[in-house]
Order: structure tokens, then sequence, then C-alpha cells
């Protein structure tokens, strides 16, 4: 088994589907300060990723960005394919923002935010691996990060050669550090064929919101530090 890492979260928000899940630290009403002009420019999905980040953005504070998703906002990429096919053609507006990290982007440019982002797709273990990037970000730096991760399931087309998708949702998660909130070490284990049971983002946010000592989702686990 592979050393941990462990970091400090001082806040998190998630959106499921139909529902808001949210850190005590968090505000709800948080949620409603997110620019119309950033928000009308983006997926539903993506829409409520920026909002699950805006409420636990620190206030006064830049911090790195990290996004991960398996698809991205693929809806618009879908329309995008949809258009050539058709007419040969496609919106430069829809186009320049189809890029995998464009919501990051779009995020640090509303806040005047130099600190930099990085964007991960890996898969069914994409967002696993955004929270490993921004641990490790927190650990060199000693300076918060914020990952945003979202996904939503492929257009119906897809469904017979796409492997399965996992429900739509966003989770935003504040790391630290330390300090502020409560200290959870991560391990990555070797693979003993144990698949995940659920979304490995979902299954986290179970973790974080159970108050469990410990959980794991296929080769990944995570454990409460005291």
């Amino acid at each position: 088994m592979a050393d941990h890492i462990t970091f400090n979260i001082a806040g998190w928000a998630a959106w499921t589907g139909d529902a808001w899940a949210l850190s005590g630290t968090v505000q709800d009403e948080e949620r409603n300060a997110v620019p119309a002009s950033l928000k009308r420019r983006v997926s539903a999905c993506g829409r409520k990723a920026l909002e699950a980040a805006w409420a636990v953005l620190p206030q006064g504070a830049a911090p790195r960005l990290v996004l991960s998703s398996r698809h991205g906002e693929y809806q618009r990429t879908y329309g995008l394919l949809i258009s050539l096919a058709e007419d040969g053609s496609v919106s430069p507006a829809e186009f320049s923002l189809s890029v995998h990290h464009a919501l990051v982007g779009l995020l640090s440019i509303a806040t005047a935010n130099r600190a930099g982002h990085t964007a991960i797709a890996a898969g069914e273990e994409s967002f696993a691996y955004g929270l490993l990037e921004a641990a490790v970000s927190v650990g060199q730096d000693m300076a918060p990060v914020l990952l945003i991760h979202f996904d939503e399931p492929l257009p119906a087309c897809y469904a017979a050669i796409s492997e399965s998708d996992p429900p739509a949702m966003a989770l935003a998660v504040l790391l630290t550090p330390g300090g502020d909130g409560e200290a959870v070490a991560m391990v990555r284990a070797q693979d003993d064929g144990i698949a995940a049971e659920k979304g490995i983002a979902q299954e986290f946010l179970d973790f974080l919101g159970s108050g469990e000592s410990a959980r794991r989702s296929g080769r990944w686990s995570w454990r409460r530090v005291a």
C-alpha cells in the first residue's frame, strides 16, 4: 500500500441531481452571489459546479484551482459536433468554451485569480486524481487549493459504446495545509480488483457527509485523522 497524503478540508459544497449538500462552514445563500454574466455562459451542470465553487471560495483570497471532470461540458461539445456534421460550421463563442478547463478559466477571470489552475481528466478516476493533484499542491505550496469536480452522463446516443456513467453531480472542496476544518488522509492502494460501488466523487461526498472514520472506493481510501 502506498504512503498516505494528508490535507485539511476547510469547506465543501455539492450538488447531486436535484439537491444541495453543504458543510457547516458554508452558507447556502452564498451561491446566489455568482455573477449572472458568469453563469449564463456555461451548461446547466457547469453552472452548478461554479455555484459550488463560489460557495466555498475563501473571502479575500485567490487559491490555486484544480478542475477534475471525466467528460467536461460534453453537452456543449456534442452540440458542436452536431452542428459541424449538419452544416460544417460551429459557433465561435461555443467553441471558445469547449476546452476542458473552460470553467476554471472563467472562474479565474471573474475573481481576478492569477494563482493558476490545472485540469484533470482520468476516466473513472478523474475525481481521485484531481483530489490527489490538489492535495500535493497544498503540501508543496503550503497554500489553499480549491478543487472543482463535475460530470454528467453522456448523450443517449453513446449508450452502446460508453461505460457506465455516474449521475450528474458537482462538488467543490477547499483544501488547506492545516488549521481550519478537519484533517483527512488519502491512500491509493494496489489494484485488487475491487470496483467502486458508486462513482469515486460520490463515495467521497458520502464520506464527508457521514462523519464515518474511513471509507474505500475501488483502490482509493480516505480516513479522518484525529
